[in-house]
């Protein structure tokens, strides 16, 4: 069995349900399998995955005998249950005409993980959002993320070091390289961890950081990271009461940043900066996304 957050424990134990638009999944659109986060037996396939709206993951269909049915404690709802451990997921309703099944599985996003269907091997993904030495050390946590090289891109190479980039003219815009392995984190996942961790409604300023080096941007590395990027800002943008300024652009070069950047965080944890401003940030995220922490 996994070990859980406290929220997982809630939810999948004691039948909690957690606040609506609060957990992952909802904008997730990869291809692969959600499994239960407390025994990690398969539970819905992505393809039965659609937004109903509510602010919990949706599906119209289970795997076969992977999900149990009963009577809830009100005696007015019916509860869905892991077939395998009997963790609490969510309730199922019918007869609401969303989907051409007409059911809905309202699962909490605490109750799942997810697994990708991927071959393909080792990619990489760009992501502009603040410091680099913020997004640096986020997503070198991540299990399936083997490298991140923090770095410029958008300018010219002879203005690609950070005195330059800092003056805010240089046209760059301080970014992370991720390499990735698609078949243990998808692109889909990295994009959803990427808008969680900063605000993507803030025009070249993050925080205290401002400046257009500090501007949120993705670097789309194919067409088809370009289609999924835009397709989760879209999504998300329906459900924000803000505009999304998240810029999607076609790959620029990247630049690696001096040396005295790279690996910033895991060597300056104490300095003040890092100290009230990343060490909390991972900590909240590593809550909330418990399952791809190393």
């Amino acid at each position: 069995m996994a070990q859980l957050t406290e929220l997982e424990q809630r939810v999948l134990r004691e039948k909690a349900t957690e606040h609506p638009f609060s957990g992952r999944f909802l904008y997730l659109q990869s291809d692969g399998v959600y499994r239960c986060r407390n025994c990690a037996a398969p539970l819905y396939r992505s393809d039965a995955k659609f937004d109903a709206g509510c602010g919990w993951p949706s599906f119209d269909d289970e795997i076969a005998g992977a999900v149990r049915r009963q009577v809830d404690a009100d005696g007015r709802r019916t509860e869905i249950l892991c077939g395998n451990c009997n963790g609490h997921l969510g309730h199922v309703f019918a007869g609401e005409q969303l989907t051409a099944r007409n059911t809905r599985h309202c699962v909490n996003a605490a109750a799942l993980a997810f697994t990708p269907n991927s071959t393909e091997g080792q990619q990489v993904a760009v992501f502009g959002g603040g410091c680099f030495w913020c997004l640096e050390a986020l997503f070198q946590r991540l299990i399936g993320v083997d490298k991140v090289v923090s770095g410029y891109c958008g300018g010219e190479a002879s203005k690609a070091n950070y005195p330059a980039v800092c003056r805010g003219d240089s046209g760059h815009i301080e970014v992370v390289q991720i390499h990735f392995t698609p078949s243990v984190i998808s692109y889909g996942q990295l994009l959803e961890l990427f808008f969680d961790c900063h605000d993507p409604c803030s025009w070249d300023q993050q925080g205290a950081d401002k400046g257009s080096q500090y501007r949120s941007v993705i670097f789309a590395q194919s067409e088809a990271q370009h289609a999924e990027a835009l397709a989760q800002k879209q999504q998300r943008q329906q459900h924000s009461p803000q505009p999304l300024v998240t810029q999607i652009s076609a790959a620029q070069p990247f630049y690696s940043a001096e040396a005295d950047h790279q690996n910033y965080y895991n060597q300056h944890s104490s300095q003040a900066y890092c100290d009230w401003n990343i060490t909390p940030k991972i900590a909240k995220l590593q809550q909330k996304y418990a399952d791809r922490f190393k």
